[in-house]
């Protein structure tokens, strides 16, 4: 599929209405422009927290976890990691 866009003031480019609605393109959607010596590819960033969120909550209910088991769990994990970097010593 080949469109032509036009720059426009402020170098804003408007995407034409069939492959917004094609790739469900909204306001605000956020994509990274990279430059191939003047070849330019559009490619939409993803957002990782939400992903990362889902991905941690299926992995809880796997485990059949409370948000409150993982939370101390990670409270352990950190005091481990803590100990075993630093030692007894604590500053605050």
């Amino acid at each position: 599929m080949t469109m032509t866009v036009q720059v426009r003031q402020r170098g804003t480019l408007t995407l034409p209405a069939a492959l917004r609605e094609k790739y469900r393109i909204r306001r605000g959607d956020t994509f990274r422009l990279v430059d191939l010596d003047g070849i330019f590819v559009l490619t939409r960033m993803v957002p990782m927290v939400p992903e990362l969120a889902r991905e941690i909550e299926k992995a809880r209910l796997a485990a059949g976890l409370s948000t409150e088991d993982l939370l101390n769990n990670l409270r352990e994990q950190r005091e481990r990691y803590y100990q075993e970097k630093y030692g007894d010593e604590r500053t605050a």
